[in-house]
């Protein structure tokens, strides 16, 4: 039977619900669709229950609708502030002198033994390499000989409350947290090549509320990070210059906005009525787009300083990949490269067929990705915790013994 997938985009402007059908290894046929206006969202994090959990009841129904299928558990996106990381490196020896799957695990336990406040929990522990006797960059460890096995993991927590409400929204409309899953890490799941993986690039998915960057080297996380700004942030600059509300700033954003003043004609004028006015008056395209292209500046000059202060910024030949609603803004590509000095591309989910009509667009990347984390979550070397504050809970990935068998399995032949 085809496995069916479900994943839901909790997003600042919008919560996007997606039933999919994993037909090959490429391809997902959507199934059902569900997109609502978020309602009780701010910068990512909750900040009025009951409309949040509305909002992502209507999702929930409008998916089950066009898909015909209830559903009961799915994977959910995590962004905000409130999110850090850490690396972290576990050691063990190896008894037997070959190396198995409990002593991974054993190494995992170590690397995890980082001091969390209890305030955290910890959403992704992600594999980043393995050393064996002082040997890097080992892949595959079980059945090798060795005496000493190392693993360094990327471990990600949220707060643990923000986490909590989130849970009781998505309670509320009767679907079961398979895990959360970061934003950036569900994108790169469909605008990534592996190539641009192993040469060292990153994922920035521009949002209405929060940038999520995640910086990829070796084909593993390297570095993760949420910025609290985002497209809103550029709609309320609008507003705010052209004495606009927020709904018309943001069609004006979409419709006539463009990153860079220089290349927009000083002659080029639309009509829109402002507040206080009884009439439309024309505003000079430069005008807006000098607004735009302020705030696009200010975004990027943050990103690069998280990306030097990572210590990776030398480690980017791939340069970085755009993603997010804000990435279709015109012009925001070139503004990118020359703050950043690296090569920059747009890119959006591919290899979808079914109910798509909506979904090729930059906007739906984290709503895709997650559909493809769920199909690849045996094939991840990640540890997911959605349960206790600061600990690993029994879904983790090498924390418990079916994980480690299953992980046998996959690595051993039969």
């Amino acid at each position: 039977m085809d496995e069916i997938v479900v994943g839901i985009d909790v997003g600042t402007t919008k919560i996007c619900t997606l039933v999919g059908r994993v037909e090959d290894a490429k391809t997902i046929r959507i199934l059902g669709v569900g997109i609502e206006p978020s309602d009780g969202i701010r910068k990512g994090i909750i900040v009025d229950l009951p409309a949040a959990s509305q909002a992502i009841k209507r999702s929930v129904e409008k998916a089950e609708s066009t898909s015909g299928l209830e559903i009961t558990t799915g994977l959910v996106s995590l962004a905000g502030a409130h999110v850090s990381s850490v690396n972290s490196r576990g050691a063990t020896g190896v008894p037997g002198g070959v190396i198995d799957a409990v002593d991974i695990a054993r190494a995992l336990e170590q690397a995890q033994a980082v001091a969390i406040p209890h305030d955290r929990e910890i959403v992704h522990i992600i594999q980043r390499g393995i050393t064996v006797d002082g040997q890097e960059g080992v892949k595959t460890p079980v059945g090798m000989h060795g005496y000493k096995l190392e693993v360094e993991t990327h471990i990600i927590t949220a707060a643990a409350a923000t986490v909590d409400n989130l849970r009781q929204c998505v309670g509320a409309a009767g679907v079961a947290i398979q895990q959360f899953v970061l934003n950036p890490l569900a994108s790169a799941e469909v605008v990534l090549t592996e190539q641009e993986r192993q040469m060292g690039v990153a994922v920035c998915d521009i949002g209405g509320g929060t940038t999520d960057l995640a910086i990829y080297v070796n084909g593993d996380v390297w570095h993760t990070m949420v910025l609290a700004v985002g497209g809103n942030h550029i709609t309320q600059d609008i507003a705010h210059g052209l004495r606009l509300n927020l709904s018309q700033a943001e069609e004006v954003k979409k419709q006539q906005g463009y990153a860079i003043r220089s290349e927009v004609g000083a002659e080029e004028y639309f009509s829109i009525r402002p507040f206080g006015e009884d009439k439309d008056v024309k505003i000079n395209r430069q005008d807006l787009a000098h607004i735009i292209e302020a705030r696009i500046e200010e975004t990027f000059r943050l990103i690069m300083q998280e990306i030097k202060r990572s210590g990776y910024d030398g480690l980017l030949p791939a340069g970085m990949v755009l993603t997010g609603g804000t990435s279709a803004l015109p012009g925001i590509k070139r503004i990118a490269s020359e703050i950043l000095g690296m090569p920059v591309r747009t890119a959006q989910p591919e290899n979808l067929t079914g109910l798509i009509d909506k979904l090729a667009s930059p906007a739906y990347s984290t709503s895709v990705g997650l559909l493809r984390w769920a199909t690849s979550m045996r094939d991840h070397d990640v540890a997911s915790s959605s349960g206790r504050k600061g600990r690993r809970t029994r879904g983790e990935k090498f924390m418990n013994f079916d994980a480690i068998k299953n992980w046998i399995r996959r690595i051993l032949p039969y």
